[in-house]
């Protein structure tokens, strides 16, 4: 597999304890329906009805993945009322998925990845 250099590539060599949360973070991307919600929720900010149309999967599944995002750090909440409102906690999550799903597209369509 090629991979093009990033052009934002990280300055300066990682320590240990930087791999060792980045793949805890990215093992918390491998699982299909978390990366759904995070991808709905790199577009706009979502309660928990929403993103279970949008991912598929059932209620209790969807609350259980959020619960796990957000004591991860990687979603916040706020509440409007009795609803529970979720978003990203940063940018830098929605590159990170964003780049995650062109790698997958130029892989299954061989075209070369965008940017």
């Amino acid at each position: 597999m090629h991979l093009s250099p990033a052009h934002d590539a990280h300055p300066h060599d990682p320590r240990e304890e930087q791999f060792v949360l980045a793949a805890e973070l990215l093992a918390l991307l491998g699982d299909r329906t978390r990366l759904v919600l995070l991808h709905a929720l790199a577009r706009s900010e979502a309660d928990v009805t929403t993103l279970t149309e949008l991912s598929g999967a059932r209620r209790p599944a969807v609350s259980q993945h959020l619960a796990r995002l957000r004591t991860s750090g990687l979603v916040t909440t706020r509440k409007e009322g009795r609803r529970v409102v979720y978003s990203l906690a940063d940018g830098h999550l929605r590159r990170v998925v964003d780049e995650a799903l062109s790698l997958a597209d130029h892989r299954l369509t061989g075209r070369p990845p965008h940017g």
